[in-house]
This record gives C-alpha cells, structure tokens and sequence, in this order.
C-alpha cells in the first residue's frame, strides 16, 4: 500500500500530532508522517515526534523579516522530506496567500469550532456568550481568509449547563483527537473532491462515538 507523505505543522504541545501520530503508527492507515516542523524550538510537539520516530525541524519565524521568507524556508524544509500533503495542527501563523496557493488543495487545518461560526480565537468564550447549544471543531482546506475553506469534516458537541470556556475547551478537545485522524486519512487515501469549493464525496457518515459524546461527520464512510 503506498501511503501519502505528510508534513505537521505545530507551535505547541501537540496534542492534535499525537492523535496524528497514533493512527499513522498504523501500517494501514493511508498516510505517512514524516516530518513534523515547529516555528517555536522546545516545543512539547517535537518530543512527541521524537518519541515516535519521525523527523523533526525548526524553523523559528523570528529568523525571517518577511513573512513569506519564513515560509519559503518552510517549503523547503517540507518538500526536502518528500511531502505531498501538510497538516496545520496547533500552527500559530497565518499563512499568506503565497503559501496557500503553492500547497493549494494539499493542506488542511483543524479549527475548534464549527465553521462558518465563530472563526479566529477565543471560540469557546464566543461559543459560551452566542448561546449556542452545539460546539466543536472542523478540518478544512486552507484558502487565503483565515479559518475558511472547504469543509473535509466536522464534530459536533453538546454544550452543557454550567459550561466554563475550560471545560467545553476540553470536550472539544476529545473530538477533535477523534475528528482529525479521519479526515487525514480521506484527503491521503484520495477520498476526497473539490467541487465548487466544496468536498463531496459519494454516501456520508454520522458517528456518534462514546467518548465526549461527539458526532462526527465527515463526507464519506471511514
């Protein structure tokens, strides 16, 4: 089985990675992380790397006066290890339209709401405030607007009485362990299309998992 090489991007602890790094422990699952690369040295992300056995690199922002100098030597550092599709997981840069159009349709994100609601920081305070009864995360196709793009998957959660930005963080945060793993796997095993700006893929999937009480739904049977 020839699986898809993939490059994540983190700036922190790396939770996201790890759930990365579990599913790709797998020799069938359809991708291959082979670098994991941080624009902050020291990171717990790097360890978690390390710990499973995949490259890491560093290359700190500060270093580059110009943005797309920072990114130009991301690139390098991404394609030097053979990657043929990018995770942003954790990345604390916005990325210009040069690195989205040179990774066009090859990089994807996870964003811990449930898009178009409540795009930017401090989603689960904003959650919390609109008063809305469901939560949760979404994968999705980089474009040039921050957190948009075509929609690969998204998790939903309850939001609970008494709910503190904490505690709904963390429910979240469980789904999207669950959430991301999925919809790496269909953009690396070729699952998914764009069409129109949207990822279509023939039949769907509803999963209500145990942990976190969280439904998943991601175009196509996983």
């Amino acid at each position: 089985m020839s699986r898809s090489r993939v490059g994540v991007l983190i700036s922190g602890r790396g939770s996201n990675l790890q759930a990365l790094l579990d599913a790709a422990a797998d020799p069938g699952y359809p991708a291959k992380i082979v670098l994991v690369l941080s624009n902050v040295a020291g990171v717990e992300g790097l360890a978690r790397a390390e710990a499973a056995g995949v490259a890491t690199a560093v290359v700190p922002h500060r270093d580059f006066a110009e943005r797309p100098d920072f990114e130009a030597a991301v690139t390098e550092r991404l394609e030097a290890a053979g990657c043929a599709l990018v995770a942003q997981a954790g990345f604390m840069r916005v990325v210009t339209p040069g690195f989205v159009g040179h990774w066009r349709d090859r990089l994807i994100n996870i964003h811990p709401s449930l898009l178009p609601a409540f795009p930017g920081l401090r989603t689960h305070e904003r959650a919390l405030a609109a008063g809305v009864k469901l939560h949760g995360c979404t994968v999705h196709y980089v474009r040039d607007e921050v957190d948009q793009g075509p929609i690969i998957g998204q998790a939903a959660v309850p939001v609970l009485p008494g709910d503190t930005a904490d505690s709904l963080s963390a429910r979240v945060l469980a789904a999207e362990h669950r959430l991301y793993p999925r919809c790496l796997a269909l953009v690396a095993g070729g699952r998914t299309r764009i069409v129109g700006e949207r990822v279509e893929q023939d039949g769907g999937k509803h999963e209500r998992g145990a942990d976190a009480d969280a439904q998943l739904i991601v175009p196509g049977p996983v």
